[in-house]
């Protein structure tokens, strides 16, 4: 739909929106350069600023790109097309402009080579700047099995590869889930002289010698290519053995490797490595993705299997990427990041792989760690959410600053023992709290539906966990059961000059806690229709629940406390309001229904006329009965049917009301 999410360290999130609604099929980082390249399905091309989090320049390309590349640690972008040509772009980040470079690769002189004819040239699948060639080689992979090694400075083909020279005497690795130990075999396979079409391709090597080539048919091939410092490359292009397949499952049909990728595994041989692919099991087989540890000591005639892992993903899998550890990079460690339908992203790391490869039985790896996301969202599932202001001035702010500042002074960091910093750069960097001029200024909260409450630190877009308040907090009193204390929660209020916050639920309870609470002795006020007890309490610091309201039958849908927080309104889903005395946990008046209809309460804000001075000397004791003295106030009410109604705030009696007329089927909500 047009939306890219942008995942880095330190909880560093952000979403990108396209002005069009429509999917995307590349994305690809300018490498430390904070910029993201992204090919829509319609084929226009954005570079995105993550620094502005805007696009900054674009280009519609008039034909269907077929391959993308960017070239790493430069601006330069390889791009294919459904024609078969190969164009170069490049990005001008002073001029904010992505401009279509004159140099193309010319159809004519790949198909003169490949013995095609030039009208009908395949579209291009793959394009791989060669590894160690200085930037003056690109792989260029067709549909039809063709693949070319292309001299950028030159102008001229190197090598030509395709299904004809799969009609030598190659190589076989076959093998079954079931048989983990590949036997590697010469054979001249019938099918292989039908044309092969190319799905994926991947360098398998360090320098470019290696190229693994996923196919539709879910055969995967290893092609031995001559790098930019073999000598004799025509030579080397007419060996008998530059081919060996890869097959695991013995099916007719079998389903397409749509992805394929390598990882160096240097900590088992000199010559180790990984191969990650999806495909090529037989259709209606059980939905993996496949991962093998090869060996080939002396090239790919020598590749051996050592071990066969199948991880069955949660969902329906979409794509995957591997990403160098931090601090391991000089010894070939790396995460796998695999993302499902809908939405999931499922991390495994190195030793996660080690254990389930010494399993006996094909399941997941139960160790696998899944991206756990800094504001949830659907486990639990969010049922209201409220973005409050902090006075950077005030206690509070201070209280807060503390809190956020210690919590990211006791995280678990990742340790470092490598000189080398961690690749992925772009979303919104943080400001690290433990500055000396670090002060909240805006908190976010959100109440779940297991009835628990999280806020964050929102003073900056990388937010930080402060509290949890869950409906456990309710056990600490010993002989209390609370009913209802753990339905979903339908509003929220914070309140600054207290320092507490307000929770509403389904079941028509309101909690009163005190967020920075002390050591010393507190009370829990529980009020209910018929009566009020107190309890003692004896907490350490942290958040304490004040006081508890149980009085209504009816969903809170809205609460909205004074400026100074000594009172609070609640608006009820039956078109009820009542007004709380915080300072003292009683009730000052409960109205009937304000609406004719008993629509629920859609907005409330409140008015106070007040002696300022008078509550500033007394705010910090909550419990004294001198914030009310002589305070009068208005509260105004709009319910769902566009009925409007001013209460005396002390009273609760009626000063005005107005029904405004409206449209049918419509509702009013502020």
């Amino acid at each position: 739909d047009g939306r890219i999410k942008v995942i880095g360290g330190e909880y560093v999130e952000a979403l990108l929106v396209s002005p069009k609604h429509i999917p995307f099929k590349n994305l690809e980082f300018l490498q430390n350069q904070g910029f993201l390249v992204s090919v829509s399905n319609e084929n226009e091309i954005q570079v995105w600023d993550l620094g502005q989090r805007q696009i900054a320049s674009s280009i519609k390309w008039e034909s269907n790109i077929t391959a993308f590349k960017a070239i790493h640690g430069t601006s330069y972008m390889y791009l294919g097309d459904e024609h078969g040509m190969v164009y170069v772009l490049k990005y001008d980040a002073d001029q904010r402009k992505l401009t279509n470079l004159p140099y193309y690769v010319p159809t004519n002189v790949i198909a003169e080579e490949a013995g095609i004819s030039s009208p009908n040239h395949p579209s291009v699948v793959g394009v791989l700047p060669q590894p160690c060639s200085q930037g003056n080689r690109v792989l260029i992979a067709y549909v039809n099995g063709l693949i070319v090694i292309w001299d950028v400075s030159d102008d001229k083909v190197v090598l030509v590869r395709g299904n004809k020279d799969l009609q030598l005497q190659g190589e076989t690795a076959s093998g079954s889930p079931e048989n983990k130990n590949l036997e590697v075999s010469d054979c001249v396979s019938e099918s292989d002289k039908v044309e092969k079409e190319i799905s994926s391709l991947c360098w398998a090597s360090n320098d470019g010698s290696i190229l693994a080539v996923g196919y539709v048919d879910g055969d995967i091939m290893f092609w031995a290519l001559p790098t930019a410092t073999s000598k004799n490359n025509q030579q080397a292009s007419k060996s008998h053995k530059n081919v060996v397949k890869l097959q695991l499952s013995s099916g007719e049909k079998r389903l397409p490797v749509i992805v394929l990728h390598w990882s160096d595994n240097q900590s088992h041989s000199a010559r180790g490595c990984k191969i990650f692919f999806y495909g090529g099991d037989q259709i209606g087989s059980k939905e993996t993705l496949t991962i093998l540890d090869l060996e080939c000591p002396s090239g790919i005639e020598s590749l051996k299997c050592v071990s066969h892992v199948d991880i069955t993903p949660n969902g329906s899998f979409a794509d995957m990427v591997l990403f160098p550890t931090v601090g391991e990079m000089e010894n070939g460690g790396s995460l796998l990041f695999v993302l499902t339908n809908p939405g999931q992203l499922l991390v495994y790391d190195d030793a996660c792989l080690a254990a389930f490869n010494s399993q006996d039985e094909k399941k997941p790896c139960v160790s696998s760690g899944q991206y756990v996301m800094p504001i949830p969202i659907v486990a639990p599932c969010m049922t209201v959410s409220k973005l409050s202001l902090v006075d950077r001035d005030g206690e509070f702010s201070k209280a807060l600053s503390k809190i956020v500042s210690t919590a990211k002074l006791k995280a678990p960091h990742t340790p470092i023992r490598s000189s080398k910093k961690w690749p992925l750069t772009g979303g919104i960097p943080s400001r690290l709290p433990e500055a000396a001029d670090y002060e909240v200024e805006r908190v976010y909260m959100a109440g779940y539906q297991d009835g628990s409450v999280r806020m964050w630190d929102a003073t900056y877009p990388a937010l930080s966990l402060i509290f949890v308040l869950g409906a456990e907090i309710y056990g600490k009193v010993p002989g209390i059961d609370i009913a209802g204390a753990s339905a979903p929660v339908s509003a929220l209020e914070i309140c600054s000059f207290t320092q507490s916050v307000a929770i509403g639920n389904e079941c028509g309870m309101v909690c009163l806690f005190k967020l920075t609470g002390t050591s010393n002795e507190m009370s829990l006020n529980i009020v209910t229709e018929t009566e009020k007890k107190v309890h003692t309490l004896h907490q350490a610091d942290g958040p304490q629940c004040m006081a508890l309201f149980s009085l209504f039958s009816s969903p809170v849908c809205l609460l909205q406390s004074t400026e100074f927080g000594n009172r609070l309104a609640v608006g009820l889903k039956c078109g009820r309001v009542a007004m709380l005395d915080v300072g003292t946990s009683s009730v000052l008046f409960i109205t009937d229904s304000l609406s004719r209809s008993n629509c629920s309460v859609s907005s409330l804000a409140m008015i106070s006329f007040t002696d300022t001075n008078t509550l500033i000397n007394n705010s910090k004791d909550s419990t004294s009965t001198n914030l009310n003295d002589g305070e009068k106030g208005l509260v105004f009410i709009m319910t769902r049917d566009a009925y409007l109604a001013v209460l005396d705030g002390r009273t609760g009696h009626m000063v005005s009301s107005q029904s405004i007329p409206q449209k049918k089927e419509s509702s009013a909500i502020s």
